[in-house]
């Protein structure tokens, strides 16, 4: 039976050090508190954005959420985050996606302060971690990371295999691996046998979004699973991740979903805010 690499444990104990923090940098004056920017009309967004607050408070972080309807222009969008961009009360900005059609999420993505960015998704930020300098990452990848330094696994010299190319999970995870000192393969819709990508790998990172695209004929006893996919179940009774809940039984140790990744990168979307509140100290922008 495969070790269930849970998150829960992970997430409490981060969530103590984030408290912790939070009233350290209130002693000197300062409130840590983020704004989300979420469009209407995506329920998963809606309840990913309403999870986000609820653990703000519970780490007493400030949290505001401004909606907009599904007709609000990209120009609107713009000019709200430019005001958040000057505004010294608001330390983290976070734009949750999907957006809807029409509106461009990168030209939105690059108009944010780069030290308000806490989910690492603007140009300076992606360059940073390409390039292991210091910037603000994104939290899945971390969460990633943090699971698989969690099985016991030294990352340094190990085969990883991350399965998904995307811009948010498997291109800075790649990155992020690489500068560990891990040998990666990334593998996407396009690559040839897949399965004997895998069977060469220690550890697989799956991010494709794909609903039992992995499957127990496809991985080794030896191999630690990370699922980070998101879907929902053929019958729509909830979440699911990449890999076919059955091949859990054939792998090492694999992290479930939910309750997996997922449970660990909103925590660490809150550690961001604290890194972004340092980075902003050294740059001289917080009065203390």
């Amino acid at each position: 039976m495969a070790k269930l690499l849970k998150a829960k444990p992970l997430a409490d104990e981060a969530g103590g050090l984030i408290k912790t923090q939070v009233q350290e940098w209130k002693e000197v004056g300062i409130a840590p508190a983020i704004a989300v920017l979420m469009v209407n009309g995506d329920p998963a967004s809606a309840a990913y954005a309403n999870a986000k607050g609820r653990l703000a408070g519970k780490l007493g972080i400030g949290f505001e959420l401004l909606t907009f309807e599904q007709n609000v222009t990209e120009a609107e969008l713009l000019r709200e985050i430019q005001r958040l961009n000057g505004d010294d009360s608001i330390h983290g900005i976070l734009i949750e996606l999907p957006l809807p059609a029409g509106l461009d999420s990168s030209r939105l993505a690059a108009a944010l302060d780069p030290l308000k960015d806490i989910d690492g998704i603007t140009p300076a930020n992606k360059l940073a971690c390409m390039m292991n300098e210091p910037g603000l990452r994104p939290a899945t990848p971390q969460s990633c990371i943090r699971l698989i330094e969690a099985a016991g696994i030294p990352l340094s010299g190990k085969h990883v295999v991350v399965v998904g190319r995307g811009e948010t999970v498997g291109r800075p995870l790649m990155q992020m691996l690489l500068h560990l000192n891990a040998t990666v393969t990334v593998c996407h819709s396009r690559t040839a046998d897949l399965a004997r990508m895998i069977k060469a790998a220690d550890v697989l990172v799956t991010a494709a979004g794909r609903l039992n695209l992995i499957t127990p004929e496809m991985v080794h006893t030896g191999l630690t699973l990370i699922d980070a996919g998101i879907n929902v179940n053929q019958d729509g009774s909830g979440i699911a991740g990449d890999a076919a809940p059955e091949t859990a039984d054939h792998v090492a140790a694999s992290s479930p979903v939910p309750g997996g990744v997922g449970t660990l990168t909103t925590t660490i979307l809150f550690e961001n805010v604290l890194h972004a509140l340092k980075l902003q100290q050294d740059a001289g922008r917080l009065q203390i």
